[in-house]
């Protein structure tokens, strides 16, 4: 019988919560404590510094933080990279089987935001809201369109490549955008997308075609809220 692997305390991985063999409760124990699901949303794009996890989710401390990334290293969601250029630093990405987790991420937030008591106002992250673009893109509408998009939100840089109904998300500004979108955070953004506030309003700079601004704005929608007895 193979033994369980086990952490430096000496508490198995799996099992450790609810002694259950289901992969949803193994699934919970990897990613169920508070912060870790968010850590690992941060991550999706690439990359990241502990300073950048820290400026990404401001209500997260810097303890918490450090136990959270070394519980999902030792699960085998992110490992440590290293850099030289342009100056030495420690990155903190996501494995192969992390970025396996996206799918997990969505749909979670697909059925939350269905919620009456989901307030799209609160604080938003820029990774949070690209991947919200990822998970509520109308694909049978975006089928037979292609764009590529550019975002500058706040300091992040993101780039969008619509095409065959998919929207692969990428970190850092391509030159060769067809629309690019500008804010200083992702809540105008928001507004923009999913509440319909014209950007001159909400304090968002659009450069590029109106009728595509159009077009691609109106690919993306909350869903319908569900009625609560």
């Amino acid at each position: 019988m193979k033994s369980l692997k086990v952490t430096e305390s000496g508490k198995p991985l799996h099992g450790r919560w609810y002694d259950d063999a289901c992969g949803t409760a193994f699934g919970l124990e990897v990613l169920g404590e508070r912060w870790t699901l968010l850590i690992v949303r941060e991550l999706m794009f690439g990359p990241l510094r502990f300073s950048d996890l820290r400026a990404a989710l401001p209500g997260l401390s810097a303890k918490i933080l450090t136990e959270r990334l070394a519980g999902l290293e030792r699960s085998g969601v992110l490992h440590r990279l290293s850099i030289v250029d342009p100056v030495p630093a420690q990155l903190y990405g996501l494995t192969g089987w992390g970025y396996a987790a996206e799918p997990i991420i969505q749909e979670l937030g697909r059925w939350a935001a269905a919620s009456p008591l989901h307030d799209p106002t609160l604080p938003l992250s820029p990774a949070s809201f690209m991947l919200s673009l990822r998970t509520m893109l109308d694909r049978d509408a975006a089928r037979d369109l292609a764009a590529e998009v550019a975002f500058a939100i706040g300091s992040a840089r993101f780039t969008a490549r619509l095409g065959g109904g998919d929207l692969p998300v990428t970190r850092g500004e391509s030159e060769a955008w067809d629309l690019r979108f500008a804010a200083d955070g992702a809540p105008p953004l928001a507004a923009v997308f999913y509440g319909d506030v014209d950007p001159e309003l909400a304090g968002v700079e659009v450069t590029g075609d109106p009728a595509s601004f159009r077009r691609f704005v109106d690919l993306f929608d909350l869903p319908r809220p569900v009625t609560v007895p």
